[in-house]
Order: structure tokens, then sequence, then C-alpha cells
């Protein structure tokens, strides 16, 4: 099983009183015996709520039982000759599949799995010229059934399968919950499979049933050791005893306790294997916690600096695999923690004990949210950012074009970048007289409504190291629509500590949603609009900049921004 040390420091008789007053609530005994009122005392409607939302507690064991059909149908749908998978699911649905594959890879002879959880015209169009459809199968994921992106994804591509093959529903997959709109669909358009998932799991805690177990099968993962080290982890969370003992225990009391001693910026450290870890870890934190006012913010992919560049607001996560390990990131985090920067540091033995990780750190997220007092499975902000969405959308006219949005005045624009939120007389200016508002404790939040491909990847890197190297302040990077069903959560349920830069652009190359009166293209910048209303509807400070032109027009003027920023505040 992977191990856990920690170097504490001052915050270790903080995290030992933590400990105990777990034990007096005998909190890790009522997690699992489902007591709502661990989290919520006397709240009978959150009640209602925690209690259909703790079957992940025993998803290892559960999907244990499931490893023939799942290898099973992997193995149905090689025969039949399919080649690659498209998983079209938002958040939950797509976040640890995405992790499993980066981690664990594609065994030889198993399927090849593209993502799309975006909205994005050029990402989609990217995949669908990537792969053949007449061997391509398709996982509509979706608990709900309803995510405008993942119906809008299916449609799209049930019109093109549909032209290359007279029985479309033989590529089509659903992974939802029982009753459901998408359950009805497969039905009715005679999918190949429907794998219905346990309704009491929700979506960021589902990485260890169908949603996360029918793609790794798909990817020929070996699902036995999979599931057996999150066996073996769940054994361990059941432990009541020391802490070292229980280490989901363990770890969720160090988060609250950082957080409470003001250090909310749980910064994630990953070895080249794990590096994806954090796409899936940051969903579940920041929309388990960040909610109320409080919550811890995950910084997942910043890179490692000196520690001049941190405040008093970290603490670090290493996860290193141990055929990688790295002693000068290793000593460089001891360091840190040396200099009163908590520190985790988790390794594993293999890739395999992925599946005790995802356990780990559902524990102890339930945990930490009992030293902090709120509810871990609910998400009240996410709604918001999708109201406004559907209500720029009814609002349109019929076949309406980006221009018809109310989008929000543009105060200057120059070099192939317009900015709107800041008054300035160029965008250069705009944007340094923005972060003159960033302050103490503060975080920056970059909400990129771009292309998910290295390129992009690459020029917000720059600007992410650039202000944080410039502010001193942790640095988040999401792209939407994505990060509205992972960190949006926490943007306006956490802290008003948050600082954003909304980054949109134009897309030459759009394609309309099928049986909708509006373009995929349309549709990402009213969920842009929609999530700009919604962040202005909390006082959220933002800054929005519209990168105009092709991808290497946009992303060069990107950069050049980012050049003159680091000029321009080089003699600060």
């Amino acid at each position: 099983m992977p191990t856990l040390t920690a170097i504490l420091g001052a915050l270790k008789p903080a995290v030992d009183a933590a400990l105990a007053k777990l034990d007096e609530q005998s909190a890790v005994g009522r997690v699992w015996q489902g007591d709502p009122a661990l989290w919520k005392p006397g709240d009978a409607e959150a009640a209602a709520s925690i209690t259909n939302r703790l079957g992940w507690l025993h998803s290892p064991a559960w999907g244990a039982e499931r490893i023939p059909e799942l290898t099973g149908f992997a193995d149905e749908v090689r025969a039949a000759g399919y080649t690659d998978a498209v998983l079209l699911g938002m958040g939950g649905s797509s976040l640890a599949p995405e992790v499993i594959r980066q981690t664990l890879g594609v065994a030889p002879g198993y399927l090849q799995l593209h993502m799309l959880d975006t909205t994005d015209p050029a990402s989609i169009l990217a995949v669908e010229r990537k792969v053949d459809l007449n061997c391509t199968l398709f996982l509509v994921s979706s608990k709900s059934g309803t995510a405008i992106e993942t119906s809008s994804l299916f449609r799209y591509f049930w019109q093109q399968v549909g032209a290359v093959s007279q029985h479309p529903g033989e590529h089509f997959v659903a992974i939802t919950d029982a009753g459901t709109a998408a359950e009805q669909q497969a039905k009715e358009r005679g999918f190949r499979r429907c794998f219905v998932n346990p309704g009491d799991i929700g979506g960021r805690y589902s990485a260890l049933s169908y949603f996360g177990l029918v793609p790794a099968a798909l990817l020929g993962a070996d699902l036995t050791a999979f599931l057996g080290h999150a066996r073996d982890m769940a054994a361990a969370c059941e432990r009541a005893m020391a802490a070292e003992d229980n280490p989901g225990r363990w770890l969720g009391a160090i988060l609250a306790t950082a957080q409470q001693a003001g250090r909310n910026k749980l910064t994630l450290v990953c070895s080249p294997a794990l590096a994806s870890f954090g796409y899936w870890a940051e969903q579940l934190i920041a929309e388990s916690t960040g909610k109320e006012g409080t919550g811890i913010l995950p910084v997942e992919g910043e890179l490692l600096g000196e520690p001049r560049v941190y405040g008093a607001d970290r603490v670090f996560a290493y996860l290193g695999l141990t055929s990688e390990r790295d002693e000068a990131i290793e000593a460089q985090l001891a360091a840190l923690g040396t200099m009163g920067h908590p520190a985790v540091f988790i390794t594993l033995e293999s890739t395999a004990a992925l599946g005790a990780e995802f356990y780990r750190w559902e524990f102890a997220t339930a945990i930490a949210a009992v030293a902090l007092g709120i509810n871990p499975f609910d998400e009240p902000n996410v709604q918001e950012s999708k109201d406004a969405t559907n209500a720029v959308l009814k609002a349109l006219p019929v076949s309406a074009s980006v221009t018809a949005l109310p989008e929000p005045v543009v105060t200057s624009s120059e070099d192939g970048i317009a900015a709107a939120g800041m008054p300035g007389n160029a965008p250069l200016a705009a944007l340094v007289a923005f972060l003159n508002q960033v302050h103490a404790g503060d975080y920056l939040a970059i909400t990129a409504y771009l292309p998910n491909d290295e390129p992009a990847n690459a020029s917000l890197a720059r600007l992410r190291l650039a202000l944080r190297n410039i502010m001193h302040k942790a640095t988040t990077v999401g792209f939407g629509p994505r990060f509205l069903h992972s960190t949006g959560q926490f943007h306006k349920g956490g802290p008003a500590s948050g600082v954003f830069i909304q980054i949109t652009c134009d897309d030459p190359e759009d394609m309309p949603v099928p049986e909708a009166p509006y373009s995929f293209g349309l549709l990402k910048r009213a969920q842009a609009l929609g999530d700009w209303q919604a962040l202005k509807a909390h006082d959220r400070r933002a800054l929005r900049l519209h990168l105009q032109g092709d991808a290497t027009q946009r992303l060069a003027a990107l950069d050049r921004l980012t050049a003159a920023l680091v000029a321009a505040r080089s003699g600060h």
C-alpha cells in the first residue's frame, strides 16, 4: 500500500488536536455508519443528500464483483473490431478516466481512449479527424443525463456515425444512473450497452464505479490489481486506530488543519507517471470543500519554484512513483517544510496503486469536511453558471451568431487582444491595473475557453509562471467549460479570494449542434459569458482577455502580452 509521511513543523500540535477531536466524535466509525450528522448536525435537508451519497465507501468491493462483466465487455468490443473509444462526459464522468488513461496507459490490443469534455469546436473536430468512425465506440457518460455539453456532443456524433453506419446504436454505450434521460435514450436508440451505476455515488466520488471502471476495462487495465489496491486502502481507512494506521483520516486532518491555519492552497506536486492525478483531485477537493465562504484550493500543475515565491498560505503534497523518485524535488519540498510550509509525501510502488490513491483522497476529503463543518457531497453553486448560460441561450434569436451575445464591454484592444472588465489604454495596462487589486491570501485563476491542446497549454503555462513569480500568489489554470464542473464551485462558493483572468477566443472553424439553434462555438461563448455573469453576481474580481485570429495568431498574441507583463513588472 502507498506510504505517507509528513513534515508538519509548527502545524503538528494542531493536527494532533484535530485527530483527538475526530476521535472524540468517533468520526471514522460514523463515516462508515453513514451518519449525516457528522457533517451537518440538525440539518434535515443536508442529511437526506448526504445519506444518498455514501455509496463510494463500498465501491472497491462493488467494482471487484464486476470484473468479469467489465473484462467481458472489453473483449466483446475488441472482437467487434473497435479500435478507439471517445468518452463524452464532464467533471466526474471524465476526469478519473483521463487520469487512468494517462497513468496506466493502453494495453496492447485494447482501445485508444479519447476524452471530449468540452464544447470547443477545434477540440471536437480534432478528435473526430483522429478516429475512424466505423471503428469507434462512444461512451455517453453522465450521472444526471442532462449535461448540455454531453447531450450536445452525443447528438453531433450520433449524426456523424449515422452517416457511415446503418446501425449507429452499436457504436454507443451509456454510463449513467437509473431512471435518467440517458438510460431512456440508450433503450430507445438501441445502444450496445447501458451501464447503470449505483445512484448513491456522487460524480466526483465515482472513480471506482462504472464511470471509471468501464473506460479502464477498455484500456486493458489490470482491474484485479487496481481494485485490490483500492480495497486495501478502504480496509485501512476503516480502522479507527492511530493516525498512521488510518491513512485517509491522517491526510484529512492535515488538510483541514492547514486550511484553518490559513494554509488553504493545497499545492500538488507529482512525479511524471502520476502527473495527471491533480486533474481528478482538483475537482474532488475544490467541489467538496469550496462552499459557505471556505474551502481548500487545490493548485494543480504549477511548477515548483524557489521559496521566495510562496506565501504563508501553502501546504504541499507530493505523489511519487518509487521508480521515478526525484531526490532533488523531494529535497526542495523538504526544505520548504523546514521553512514552515507543511509537506506531505506519498509514495506508490506501482501505477496500479492509483486505485488506492483515489480512495485515500476521497476518504481524506470527507474527513477534512468534518473538521471544516461542511457538506462535502453537494455543489450548491455549480448550477449558477449553467443557469446563466441557459438564460443567455434562451434570449438569443434563432440561428444567432456570437455577435448577438451581451458580452462585457471592451475597454481596450491592441495587438490581437481585446480586454474587458478593467479600464486601460491597452490590454497590458488593463492587466497591470487588474493585478494591483491582488491582496495577501488571494489566488489567481486563469479560466481559458480555448482548445485544450499542447500549444495552448504551453502559452498558458508561461502566463501562469509569470503571474506566480511576479505576484507570489498561488495560480490555477482551468479550461472552459471543463473547469465549471470542477473548480467552478470553489470560485463562487469558496472564499472571495479569487482573482480571475478569463480568456476567450475566436473560433474560425465551427459546426452546428444538431437539434439546437446554436453552434458549438456559440455554446462555448455563452458558457464563458454565463460564468462571467456568475462571477460578477458574487462580486468576484474578473478581467476578460479575448484573443483574436486563428490558433497561431492568438497564442502568439498571448505570449507577447506575457513577455510585456514580465518586462513591465521587472522593475517592481
